[in-house]
Parts: structure tokens; C-alpha cells; sequence
């Protein structure tokens, strides 16, 4: 028999689709469970659901504490959920763990809670054999009002799809933290130095960006584009939805910084952590009344594409007529921490 060896990075999509169908849970309080393209879990509370997500920061970083608690509150926000509970699980490499490390990853912890109305409730830390650099892994529990919920898997055929801010926020700010002296070296230190800020300015939280949206029109779908990039980020829209989504590349912003350091390292924008974009879905005419609150509140934001009868794909406009979205088995970043 053939083992097959996986890259670091998520799993393939067609494999973690079929390990979710096969083991994962069942349960007559479970309204959104286990499958791909899904931010958060959802449970029937009665009267309100309780939205629960888990996510690691795995890829080295010196803000790792304020970073965890933002990208599971993304996932949390993608369902229209507020966040309100924390769980922290922090993973420690021996020898190279010192109380002033702890003590600046828990303050961090603590600033980005304070910021977002979250509570730390619990986790567990440990000092652990065979890490290099630490890793935090969040568990966040929010709630939602029944009527509000949002799913990825609500993509309506006729709706528009809006990307906010660009590609990729996230991914040009790990690229300029840690691999900064290989660029400057490339594209400059001012480059660098503007990719650095980009943790907070335009920011990787997409909380604002939701609640616009939404105080606008419930939108039908929103989803929080991480790993794989916006690329990825699409594939998972239209296969939660079986949908077809036709996307115009010209519309997707790119930051300049985005642009150099991935023409510099060799890498594909599409596919690189995208954190800090939400993807929406609604009817042209709340899409565009969106597009113009976001604006408005100094978001920047778009529309890129459109939304057809299925099976699930995404399409990208070209001069000759249209062809399939690359597709990427992991993020384009991993091959430079791999």
C-alpha cells in the first residue's frame, strides 16, 4: 500500500471532507457541525445559539498572544456572533522559554480580550519536548440571536460577492516580521517596515467589516479567507454552497507591499494567509449599499464576482472567456516556513 506523505500546511480539502463525513458528530442541537468551508460550530441554546471556534497560531510571531485571540473572533464574526469567552491552550518550547516571555504572550492575550469585550476564562499551558518556538491554540465561545445567524453555506444564486480590504493582509505582515532582512535586501526597508504595521493598519480583525455588513442587510453568506488564501478562501464558499462563483481578478485590491515581497520570495498572492479580508454574499443592490458603508467607514471594499446555479466551482474572467480558479493544497507561505 502507498502512504502518502502530507506538506505542512491544512489538509486537502477533499481528504478533510471526507474524514468530517465519515467521523464527524451528530447531535439534534447541533445546527452547524463539522463540514468544509464553515468558520464556527453552532449549538442550540434555546433562546440564542452559542457559536464555538478553535484555531492555532503555528507560524512563528512576536505579537502570537494578541494574534490568537483576533483570528478565532474573524471565525466567530463571519456568523454574525458575538464574541464573549476564551479559552487559551499555549504550547512552550523547553529551553527557550523564559517567565518574561510568558508573562508578554499572556499580556498580549490579555489587550486583545480587553479590546474585543472577551473574557479569559481558561486553557492550559504547558512547557513542551520537541517545539522551536511556541504555539497558541484558542478556543472561542460567542453568541448569536437565532434570526441572525449567517453561514458560509448561504450563498443564494444571483448574489454578489464583496471582498473587503485585499490580499493578503495577514500573510504580508508574517512575510515582513519574518523574513524582513531577506527582503529588505529585495524591496527595500520601507517597504518592509509599512508590511510590519499591516498586523494593525489595515489590519488582519474583520469584526468592523462584519458589523457594517450587516447593519446594512443580513447578508447570506460571509466567510474569513486564512489559510490557503483568497483562492482558497472562494473554493470553500462554493463547495459549502455548491455554488458557482465567477470572479474577477481585476477587482481583487493588492497591496503593493503584497505585490513585492511575493514577486521577491516567488509566491502567489491568491494563495497566501489572507486574514484581515471577509468575503460577503448578498443581492446586488444591498451588495452595493454595503460596498458604500464600508467605504464610508473607511473600509475598503469591492465587489468581485457574481453567483450561478452549481455543481461547486469558482471561474475567474479572462480575455478568451473564463477558466478555473488556481487551487492551492496549502498556503503558499508554508513552503517558505516548511
Amino acid at each position: 500500500m502507498t502512504v502518502r506523505m502530507l506538506e505542512v500546511g491544512k489538509l486537502p480539502m477533499e481528504l478533510l471532507d471526507a474524514l468530517l463525513t465519515r467521523y464527524g458528530g451528530h447531535d439534534e442541537r447541533l445546527v452547524v457541525g463539522p463540514r468544509v468551508g464553515e468558520d464556527a460550530a453552532v449549538l442550540d441554546m434555546g433562546q440564542r445559539y452559542l457559536v464555538v471556534k478553535s484555531d492555532p497560531i503555528t507560524f512563528a510571531t512576536d505579537e502570537i498572544g494578541w494574534y490568537v485571540v483576533h483570528i478565532n473572533a474573524n471565525d466567530l464574526a463571519t456568523t454574525g456572533a458575538k464574541p464573549r469567552w476564551m479559552l487559551l491552550t499555549l504550547l512552550l518550547p523547553e529551553r527557550k522559554t523564559s517567565t518574561s516571555l510568558v508573562e508578554q504572550i499572556f499580556a498580549q492575550v490579555h489587550e486583545a480580550c480587553e479590546e474585543l469585550g472577551i473574557a479569559l476564562c481558561g486553557g492550559h499551558t504547558e512547557i513542551t519536548h520537541g517545539l522551536d518556538r511556541p504555539i497558541a491554540i484558542g478556543l472561542l465561545l460567542g453568541e448569536v440571536e437565532r434570526q441572525d445567524l449567517v453561514q458560509t453555506a448561504g450563498v443564494q444564486v444571483g448574489d454578489t460577492v464583496i471582498l473587503t480590504k485585499g490580499i493578503a493582509v495577514e500573510g504580508t505582515a508574517v512575510l515582513a516580521r519574518e523574513f524582513g532582512q531577506k527582503l529588505e535586501e529585495r524591496v527595500g526597508t520601507d517597504l518592509v517596515a509599512r508590511g510590519q504595521r499591516f498586523l494593525t493598519s489595515p489590519g488582519i480583525s474583520i469584526l468592523r467589516d462584519a458589523e457594517i455588513i450587516r447593519q446594512v442587510e443580513r447578508p447570506h453568506a460571509m466567510h474569513d479567507p486564512t489559510e490557503g488564501g483568497l483562492a482558497t478562501g472562494l473554493w470553500e464558499l462554493a463547495l459549502a454552497s455548491n455554488t458557482r462563483l465567477i470572479i474577477d481578478l481585476e477587482a481583487v485590491h493588492v497591496y503593493p507591499e503584497t505585490a513585492a515581497f511575493c514577486q521577491a520570495l516567488g509566491l502567489d498572492p491568491l494563495g497566501v494567509l489572507a486574514s484581515g479580508a471577509l468575503l460577503a454574499t448578498a443581492p446586488r443592490d444591498s451588495a452595493q449599499q454595503m460596498v458604500t458603508a464600508l467605504d464610508a467607514a473607511g473600509i475598503q471594499a469591492a465587489v468581485i464576482g457574481s453567483v450561478e446555479e452549481g455543481p461547486a466551482r469558482v471561474d475567474v474572467k479572462r480575455a478568451g472567456g473564463v477558466e478555473a480558479l488556481p487551487t492551492f493544497e496549502r498556503d503558499e507561505l508554508a513552503q517558505l516556513f516548511g
